[in-house]
């Protein structure tokens, strides 16, 4: 069997038109035999190509392929790029948006949408292959990433996957961990970036009469660059010498110097908006005539299905005029269609500055000769923070065309607010562990025990890669205690002193601070033992039992000690008769001082500098200061030990399952489970993939949103799935209908919201109203411009938030058959005009 993969391998790849890279090569070797493959690769390094080889395997054997991706826009550009290859025929497309030949033999969707047909036990899987999941360190997204862990942990093991990442920091804990849930599993990791890139550093300079310069972030030695570092330096006060460079003129400076196309992070959709129409209104020319003729002949066939007066409310004419001139904004407020425009005019070299929020660095194909980040930190939905080096690697992947550049440029803003040397830290580093966001929901739990058995259950959250690392940090906590320990007792052996306990001596500060020196023995001309180092004091400060000390030596340099910073071991050896008066600071003096030292014999009995010295005490030995840096280091090891006691003592092996017992205790609160079966409440639950899927759950059966029409019952359930950015949820909607109902659910919700922190649970977060009037309107009849004014940009928020509804709505429809008529009618009222037709293909 090995040899005829061997023999399929070598047919695929004489079959390409180029010779692949070594890493694409080893990753296909193992695919071909049947193995999982973990794959960290720089963006644009290739990846695909592993893809398209396990799609081309499995087609070979007549077994299907899932090829799934985080966002819907890339599982339709691979949908598209699929069907290039194959035709229309063998390729299918589910993203709960769309479901175009799903039964295809190769078929790209959502992650989420394979989770679900694992739950659900889909007949679509039978057959399948191997799975691909694209993007895979979207695993550490703290809002989706469990839906990954969810497919690995339980994907029937005789399939393979396919594991496509950019670079992440511990690959090989990612991988141990997917072959003990899947079996053989390689690990390829390719490091080199196909284009080579050079980071940069811009600011203004206001002693420059306000221009713009740029120098690399990192030296020809491949460290911080000394010079930027020393230069940024210098700008103190009141007044900074350097600032942000604006937004026309960076651009300005990357046209002037041939770095355009470029990608321009701003992460805020506003943000994108407002750089968009700054650039755009400047007095750059970044277009020629034949340039926009193109440019509307390419809008005009995306944006053909929409209406004027849709097109009206959506700006397109402001939109277009931006585009005209070689500018955009990409993010995802915009409808599906003008997304789309933009990444093709870009990909055409029709448009050369688009500036996008971070969900453009996901695998859509937009490369760049240049890349801006404008700022290093970004808003998480509660607070700002730096970019992680991952981040910084992910969104500067883009520069670099592969066969079109020699090297690709990333451009770092100057801020005050980040200094450089936590810029050239956080490029330098390229990336950081892939970190598990796991966590059980109520409809994990209810599908858990719908399939499993208690023990099995636990045992499959006991395998998430959560557990996993945990697992592992726990075993190196307990490793490193128990080397600590036999550590310690060797400093506490070495530290011994046969003349007395030192350990009384020494202080957590520094060797002698807690004694006094002794101001009898310790006076100008004292000759002091130091360390070995034979120096005379020539004065003293008034500093009481602790003063500063000002010496010299043979070599007649000048210095200063306090008094409190000598060691313990420190001795007076006697005294020489200073010359009158003292000159410190003279080096002729010093001279002459250092003259008298040649010829200066030692006092038989020398005497410790500090007072507390007792005769043939410890402070006599010869090793004191040996035996003092013994008593520091086991003092450290102490608070080590103490420190990893401490972590030790708050670890659980078993967190995950844990907390899957505590929404259990819930579940059976209101009736979901009893002991290990699931009630009728229950079995309804495992088809509700939301956020507040419980309190949706709770809504529905208790009757809420009984005796409301299509359009009312639409505009309800959109709270569950919307949520307000950026402002404060609004208290309550214009819509009459609306008001006992939401009453009741919020009376549900601090319910369930009790007995989750009774429980030690994060309590589900409120529903939102924010959406429920426009989606009213909508639902009613009205039109886009009957909802919306005039050139508002909330109408590609409303477009995806609506397609977000039909997705819950559908999993109503057929979960709750109570509700299966008004919700398919909601369906019908909603699904209509920009909402249906704008699908992303």
């Amino acid at each position: 069997m090995i040899e005829a993969s061997r023999i399929r391998l070598a047919s695929y790849i004489d079959g390409l038109p180029f010779q692949p890279d070594r890493f694409q090569i080893e990753a296909l070797e193992a695919i071909w035999v049947g193995k999982s493959v973990v794959v960290t690769a720089p963006t644009g390094a290739g990846k695909t190509l592993i893809a398209e080889g396990a799609v081309a395997t499995n087609l070979a054997m007549g077994r299907r392929s899932f090829y799934t991706t985080p966002i819907k826009a890339l599982s339709n550009q691979k949908f598209t790029d699929l069907v290039a290859t194959y035709g229309k025929d063998k390729v299918g497309l589910l993203t709960g948006d769309n479901v175009i030949n799903g039964d295809a033999p190769v078929v790209v969707m959502t992650t989420e949408v394979l989770r679900n047909m694992i739950y659900e036990g889909s007949r679509a899987l039978s057959g399948l292959g191997i799975v691909i999941l694209d993007e895979v360190h979207y695993l550490a997204d703290r809002h989706r990433g469990s839906v990954w862990e969810e497919v690995i942990i339980h994907l029937d093991t005789s399939v393979p996957i396919v594991s496509l990442s950019a670079t992440i920091a511990n690959a090989q804990e990612f991988t141990d961990w997917v072959r003990s849930r899947r079996g053989p599993t390689e690990l390829v990791i390719e490091t080199d970036r196909p284009v080579p890139l050079t980071s940069m550093y811009m600011w203004r300079d206001r002693h420059h009469n306000g221009g713009v310069d740029m120098l690399p972030v990192f030296g020809r030695n491949g460290r911080q660059n000394a010079s930027v570092s020393k230069l940024m330096g210098r700008s103190t006060g009141r007044f900074r010498r350097f600032s942000t460079p604006r937004r026309t003129e960076t651009v300005e400076y990357l046209h002037r110097d041939g770095m355009l196309p470029a990608i321009y992070f701003v992460f805020s959709r506003k943000g994108c908006d407002s750089a968009a129409q700054q650039i755009a209104s400047s007095q750059l020319a970044l277009t020629t005539a034949d340039d926009r003729k193109r440019i509307r002949a390419i809008l005009e066939r995306h944006v053909a299905h929409l209406s004027d007066d849709d097109l009206a409310v959506l700006g397109f004419e402001r939109w277009r005029s931006w585009l005209e001139r070689g500018v955009a904004s990409h993010h995802a407020g915009l409808i599906p269609a003008f997304k789309e425009a933009v990444e093709e005019l870009f990909v055409e070299g029709l448009v050369q500055v688009v500036v996008a929020t971070e969900t453009l660095a996901l695998g859509i194909n937009m490369p760049a000769k240049t890349v801006v980040l404008e700022s290093l930190s970004k808003f998480n939905g509660e607070t700002h923070e730096l970019l992680q080096p991952s981040d910084y690697t992910q969104l500067t992947g883009r520069a670099g065309r592969r066969g079109i550049d020699t090297e690709g440029t990333a451009v770092v803003l100057y801020s005050s607010y980040v200094p450089f040397d936590r810029v050239s830290g956080i490029a330098a580093a390229g990336s950081n562990p892939l970190r598990s966001s796991f966590a059980p929901s109520y409809n994990m739990a209810v599908n858990l025990i719908s399939r499993y058995d208690s023990e099995t259950a636990h045992r499959l959250l006991s395998a998430s890669f959560a557990n996993f690392s945990d697992t592992h940090r726990l075993d190196s906590l307990v490793a490193n205690l128990e080397a600590a320990k036999q550590d310690l007792l060797t400093y506490q052996q070495a530290a011994e002193c046969e003349k007395g306990d030192v350990w009384s001596l020494s202080s957590d500060l520094s060797p002698g601070s807690s004694r006094a020196v002794d101001s009898e023995v310790l006076k100008p001309g004292s000759v002091l033992d130091i360390g070995g180092t034979i120096s005379v004091m020539l004065a003293r400060s008034w500093g009481g039992t602790q003063p500063t000390l000002v010496l010299t030596d043979a070599s007649a340099k000048k210095r200063t000690v306090k008094a409190r910073n000598l060691p313990a071991g420190s001795l007076v050896l006697g005294t020489l008769t200073l010359p009158n008066p003292v000159k410190a600071s003279d080096v002729h003096y010093r001279t002459e001082i250092a003259g008298q030292l040649e010829a200066f014999i030692p006092d038989a009995d020398p005497v410790s500098v500090f007072a507390s010295a007792a005769e043939g005490g410890p402070e006599s030995c010869t090793d004191l200061e040996d035996h003092l840096r013994w008593v520091e280091r086991a003092r450290r090891t102490d608070r080590d030990i103490r420190r990893l006691e401490r972590r030790l003592a708050k670890a659980n092996r078993n967190d995950v399952a844990a907390e899957f017992d505590r929404l259990r205790a819930v579940l059976d609160a209101f009736g979901y489970t009893a002991g290990w079966q699931l009630t009728a409440k229950g079995k309804q639950l495992r088809r509700l993939y939301n956020e507040l899927d419980l309190l949706l759950s709770e809504s529905l059966v208790r009757g809420y949103l009984d005796d409301l029409d299509a359009s009312q019952f639409a505009a309800l359930v959109s709270i569950f799935t919307y949520e307000t950015r950026g402002r404060d949820v609004p208290q309550a909607p214009a819509a009459e209908f609306a008001r006992e109902p939401l009453e009741a659910i919020r009376v549900s919700w601090n319910e369930l919201a009790e007995k989750e922190k009774a429980r030690g649970l994060t309590p589900t977060r409120p529903p939102d109203v924010g959406l429920l009037d426009t989606i009213y309107a909508w639902a009613s009849g009205l039109e886009l411009d009957d909802i919306f004014v005039s050139e508002d940009f909330r109408a590609g928020d409303f477009v995806r938030s609506t397609r977000q509804l039909l997705d819950l709505l559908r999993q109503v429809r057929e979960g709750f058959p109570a509700y299966r008529e008004v919700a398919g009618s909601a369906i019908d009222l909603i699904d209509r005009g920009i909402v249906a037709v704008d699908t992303g293909r």
